[in-house]
């Protein structure tokens, strides 16, 4: 899976979840936070630098966060088989966000 494919998973789920208002996230931040985490310390292992805590801003900024991460994710070379585990994590998630 390419890095295209990969940001265009993550501009699919961002499209999807970043109009929801507050009340709509109810307790589905709490998946898409551990994700956005799991990726910044990805990124961080890649570039040999300290894995450090994704801060949980508001449900309402998770989206631009994952935006964020991933972009720091890609700038770090991921090789081939994280590109293509993440989109399948961000598929998977998207799929169960209601």
């Amino acid at each position: 899976m390419s890095i295209e494919q990969l940001t265009r998973a993550v501009d699919l789920l961002a499209n999807q979840v970043g109009h929801w208002t507050p009340a709509r996230w109810r307790d589905q931040g709490d998946q898409l936070h551990k994700l956005v985490q799991r990726f910044a310390d990805q990124a961080a292992d890649l570039t040999g630098t300290p894995r450090r805590d994704v801060p949980r801003l508001s449900d309402l900024a998770l989206p631009d966060q994952l935006k964020v991460v991933v972009a720091d994710l890609v700038a770090a070379s991921p090789p081939h088989e994280l590109t293509a585990a993440a989109a399948d994590e961000i598929a998977a998630l998207r799929r169960t966000l209601t």
